[in-house]
């Protein structure tokens, strides 16, 4: 007779480790997944920039002032206030009246300058920082901060004339092309 067994794959009779982490384990486990989340989680950087100072380009401009703006403005500047509505309307009339614009424009300008209450620098606060007064100046008069070159002419200028002041260089401005136009 011929006796046929049945064959079971062959297992560990053993009883198998229990799979439990001791609380060491667990805790340095946890500890290291979340330093592994920290390292890996982008952070929000925060960039500070400055905000550059924008001028506008006022190289085209066209259109002429009239003699009120130009008193107006120009008075404003000055005085730090504005000329009532009396004074403004004379000297409107003055430059009105006379023919050459360029020598009654020089006869306000001059007449302003002549005013005790006229808010100029001084002579020394000029000198001490060329730069800084020449781009104020540009800034006041036209609106925009000078070129390369415009500030290295004018700064050039103003150290190599020791007599040159801060009313002459206003005068200058006050008179030029430029300053007529908006």
């Amino acid at each position: 007779m011929v006796s046929f067994k049945k064959s079971y794959p062959m297992t560990n009779t053993q009883e198998l480790p229990n799979n439990t982490f001791s609380p060491k384990a667990t805790l340095f486990a946890a500890a290291a997944a979340t330093a592994l989340l920290q390292a890996c989680r982008k952070e929000n950087d925060i960039f500070e920039l400055e905000t550059p100072i924008l001028a506008a380009d006022n190289s085209s401009k066209t259109k002429l002032k009239t003699n009120e703006q130009f008193i107006n403005i120009l008075y404003t500047q000055l005085f730090q206030t504005a000329p009532t509505e009396d004074y403004l309307g004379a000297l409107s009339t003055i430059l009105t009246s006379i023919g050459d614009q360029l020598l009654a424009r020089e006869i306000v300008i001059a007449n302003f300058f002549n005013s005790s209450d006229v808010q100029l620098p001084g002579n020394d606060v000029m000198r001490s920082d060329i730069g800084s007064f020449v781009d104020e100046t540009y800034k006041n008069f036209y609106l925009r901060l000078p070129g390369a070159a415009e500030k290295a002419w004018v700064t050039r200028f103003i150290e190599t004339q020791p007599d040159f002041t801060p009313e002459l260089v206003y005068f200058a401005f006050a008179l030029s092309n430029e300053y007529l136009f908006y």
